[in-house]
């Protein structure tokens, strides 16, 4: 089954061309849509909603046209925007029951879909005060939930952590899980973080100067690499516990490179090339023969940001550099 298809998808404005061409199937479930900002992810949103007509080429939201059928697609879509657009002297009660009751339902359905929506985004507690006294992390969690409350099939998460600590961060991305596992919603969440797609989506759509790079399932994008990072502790003999196992490695034919520090109490981290089992116990005789600690030895995962990279460079001259675009969306956690 397909949730969205475009074909030949553009949207082109006077001095820029935001969507160039895009085709592309989305099936049910947590699906990211990844790009720099500037990329074409929110236009690529508007259009899906029926909120802003393309240039060329056509898309179907739940096998509805969005140029004929936008507002069948909005009564049975979820959105929640980028930018903060929430009434502060409303209480999120108030808000979210407004927006179910303009989605068709009935007063006793919308404010009944609104203390369950509430509570399944956290804040059910603070549901009667007034939303300009909210907290960023709150106010998100205001805009999922009128996102939710008409139980749609679909929804569109446009950039859902902006603005949010660390913590609240992984709090937003559990819920966004939660919505497919729990309630079966399929999901198009936009990032320009390629960590949190890894987390928590099981497809990733990648455009750049509204381009389609790629269209993977997730464990495509981050299988398994031949590169072993290595992490050792040091000792009273080998204060540079890394650099002295790297010397020895050398010794015995083995070329490795270092990257930056790894886990508290230990040294950097080591990188080589496994060349079948005996690399694994060449590690272990040498981390064994210099009396060190061997924190981890682990097999690699590609990063979502190596699509950046292994693009043609005629898209470097176009977009910008691969560095200043792998800077705008971020590496990969």
């Amino acid at each position: 089954m397909t949730v969205i298809a475009t074909e030949s998808l553009s949207k082109r404005f006077p001095r820029v061309t935001a969507l160039d061409r895009l085709s592309v199937d989305i099936g049910p479930g947590v699906t990211g849509l990844v790009g720099a900002n500037g990329a074409g992810k929110s236009t690529l949103i508007k259009i899906l909603l029926g909120l802003s007509p393309a240039t060329e080429g056509r898309a179907e939201v739940l096998g509805l046209d969005v140029a004929t059928k936008g507002g069948t697609i909005r009564e049975r879509v979820g959105y929640m925007p980028e930018h903060d657009c929430l009434p502060p002297d409303v209480s999120a009660t108030e808000f979210v029951v407004h927006m179910a009751r303009m989605s068709g339902l009935p007063p006793t359905a919308a404010r009944e879909r609104t203390a369950d929506t509430l509570r399944h985004v956290g804040l059910y507690e603070e549901r009667y005060r007034p939303i300009g006294g909210y907290s960023t992390g709150m106010k998100q969690r205001v805009k999922l939930a009128q996102a939710l409350v008409h139980d749609p099939q679909l929804v569109f998460l446009d950039e859902p952590t902006n603005g949010l600590d660390p913590v609240g961060r992984d709090e937003m991305l559990g819920l966004i899980r939660r919505i497919h596992t729990e309630f079966g919603i399929s999901v198009l969440v936009t990032s320009h973080l390629l960590g949190e797609l890894e987390r928590t989506c099981d497809h990733v759509v990648v455009i750049d100067g509204g381009k389609l790079l790629r269209s993977s399932s997730t464990t495509d994008f981050t299988q398994t690499t031949t590169t072993l990072a290595i992490e050792v502790t040091d000792s009273d003999a080998h204060p540079d516990g890394t650099r002295a196992v790297r010397d020895e490695l050398h010794a015995r034919g083995a070329e490795t490179h270092a990257e930056g520090a790894g886990l508290p109490g230990a040294g950097h981290i080591l990188l080589l090339t496994a060349q079948g089992e005996q690399t694994y116990d060449l590690v272990r005789d040498v981390v064994a023969d210099l009396g060190l600690g061997l924190v981890r030895m682990e097999q690699r995962r590609h990063h979502i940001s190596e699509v950046f990279t292994s693009t043609d460079e005629h898209s470097s001259d176009e977009h910008g550099s691969d560095e200043q675009r792998k800077e705008a969306v971020g590496h990969g956690g």
